[in-house]
Formats: structure tokens, sequence, C-alpha cells
């Protein structure tokens, strides 16, 4: 595997206590950490401050999904938060994506766009009405956010070889649902090991629980960098 694969642990909590002592287990220099939902609701953008203070890139995880003109003024206030990757849902449409890339003038800034969750199947195609497969579905998403102007899409790391090919060669592939084994009642059905999430093309992989969860978070993680930059 020649180019390098990142690790960004995801760190969901309510507790700021909780976040920081799990975060200052781990090493900067082998991840970045991911603020989901709950712990920027819980916390706010001080939690953001802090972990950048501790040298780590900040995934800013919150999947805007609205009219163009409120998600325009969320990333632009997402990126004066001097995190590192933003992301917006794909299927908010090209517009919405269209006016979230402009708002986002820090070019080191990512803005991704998320295609269909880890823990969609066909089922949920289904539910929901969307014609096509999952494939078509992920295909139709990945595209409208590189023609919108989008750094990257997250995805299942399954996904990837099916669409590589019409997106363009510096595009970002982020795949969460990443296992070291099983977990009991896990909500992820469409979910990958890191060396066949690496190897389909992913470029970053999140990880939460099976790091989070371990005793010694940071010997899991050390162990799934070295075991993809070696």
């Amino acid at each position: 595997m020649s180019k390098k694969t990142d690790i960004f642990v995801a760190i969901d909590t309510q507790s700021q206590e909780n976040a920081k002592k799990l975060i200052g287990q781990l090493n900067n220099k082998h991840c970045g950490i991911k603020i989901g939902k709950e712990l920027f609701t819980s916390c706010g953008p001080e939690i953001i401050q802090w972990v950048k203070s501790e040298g780590f890139e900040v995934f800013l995880d919150l999947k805007f999904h609205d009219i163009p003109n409120t998600v325009m003024k969320a990333c632009d206030a997402a990126s004066r938060m001097n995190v590192d990757i933003i992301n917006v849902h794909a299927l908010g449409g090209k517009e919405m994506m269209s006016a979230a890339k402009n708002a986002v003038s820090n070019q080191q800034i990512k803005l991704i766009g998320v295609t269909l969750l880890t823990s969609h199947d066909k089922n949920f195609i289904t539910e929901v009405g969307l014609s096509g497969s999952i494939d078509d579905c992920v295909k139709k998403l990945a595209i409208n956010a590189a023609e919108s102007g989008l750094d990257g899409i997250v995805c299942a790391a399954p996904d990837i070889p099916n669409i590589r090919q019409y997106l363009p060669s510096n595009f970002i592939f982020i795949t969460p649902g990443i296992r070291l084994g099983k977990i009991n009642n896990d909500d992820q059905k469409r979910a990958a090991n890191p060396m066949d999430a690496a190897n389909f093309g992913s470029d970053i992989l999140v990880i939460g629980r099976p790091i989070t969860g371990d005793s010694n978070p940071q010997e899991v993680l050390l162990r799934v960098h070295n075991q993809l930059n070696n």
C-alpha cells in the first residue's frame, strides 16, 4: 500500500471531563479527533479549542443538511473555529453543497459530503423512496459532491472501488464503520477492518468504539496506525 492512511478517533460522550481524559491518552502523532453531535452539543466550541491546543487535527462531524443559506452560514461559522474537516449531507443537493463550499474560504479546511451512512442498507433505500441500489445512490451522491466543488466524501469502505473512476484523482475518501472485531448490538451494517478499508482506497479511517472502548486506547491506536503505515 503506497499511500498513507490517517486515523481520526471518534469521541462520543456528553462529558467534557471524560472527553479530555480519553483524548489525553492518545498521541496526536497517530490520530486526529472527530467531534460529533453528542460531544459538540454538550460542550460547544470550547472543546474544539481545547483539542486543537493539544495539537490534534479536528474533524467536526455535524453533517449539515438544510436550505442552502442556512448551511452556508453554518459552514462559515464552523470554518472560523479552526477545524480541519467539516461535513455536509450530500443528500442536501448541489445548490446546498455549492453554497457550503463558497462559505469555506480557508483552503486548508476540507469540506466533505456524506453519502449514505454505514448504518444504511437496502431496506433504508426502499424505506425513504430512493431508486436504485446502494452502489447507485452512493455513486450519484459522490459525483454531485465532486461537481459542487467538495474535497471528498464520507462513505463505507467497500463503496470506494465502485466510484473512484468517476471522481477527481485528489478526492478524499473518509470511511467510518471501522471494526477490529465483533461488537455486540453493532449498528454498523457496512463495516470494514482497517487494512481492507485502506486497500479499498480510504484516506481517513474514523474509528470510535474499538479504540475508545478499550482499557488502553493508545495501545490499540498505535497498533492500527503501525499496521496501516509500516
